[in-house]
């Protein structure tokens, strides 16, 4: 697996390595000692997949601590542009997002730190996405940002979404009050 950093210090890129041949292909999705060597020491409690047509947006979601929650994400079927936030208070990239592309093309997987906000929106029909999650989700440690806050200056690769209901109400990231230290 290669382990690539960011321009925000936690998150990592994360590339398998892929053996294909005419009967398709083969690749670990999670290898232990792969990680820690990569610095990520991580335990996972709880895996999470979810389908959705195209332009569903899902987020910008975290767990407040101390159920905070990192996530191992990729997409097994179709594709998604995943979006991060910054929302760790100390963090010279306070408020910073980080935007890519994840596919079952691509097979890339993005590993998303506690501190974090984050969010994907579907760019194909039936996307399936998948997470390990690092803690139990808690519905009462459930917060979010506005997806779409000017502040944030994210692109997101199509216009018109389509939200879940708690999602229209986050408040904008300029009211926001991060748990985050």
């Amino acid at each position: 697996m290669k382990f690539t950093d960011i321009n925000i210090e936690g998150p990592k890129i994360i590339e398998p390595n892929v053996f294909g041949d005419h009967r398709g292909y083969f690749f670990e999705s999670y290898n232990e000692k792969q990680f820690i060597e990569a610095g990520l020491k991580l335990t996972f409690v709880q895996d999470n997949q979810s389908l959705s047509n195209k332009g569903v947006l899902r987020g910008l979601h975290f767990q407040k601590p101390p159920h905070d929650q990192g996530k191992l994400v990729r997409v097994i079927s179709g594709s998604v542009q995943d979006v991060i936030v910054d929302i760790r208070k100390s963090s010279p990239t306070y408020g910073l997002s980080y935007s890519i592309i994840l596919s079952a093309e691509n097979k890339k997987m993005f590993w998303v730190p506690p501190g974090f906000a984050h969010g994907f929106c579907t760019l194909e029909d039936q996307t399936i996405f998948s997470y390990k999650c690092t803690n139990f989700y808690l519905p009462s440690s459930e917060d979010g940002i506005m997806y779409n806050d000017s502040a944030l200056n994210i692109e997101w690769e199509l216009n018109d979404v389509l939200l879940s209901e708690k999602d229209k109400v986050y408040v904008p990231f300029v009211e926001f009050k991060t748990p985050f230290k």
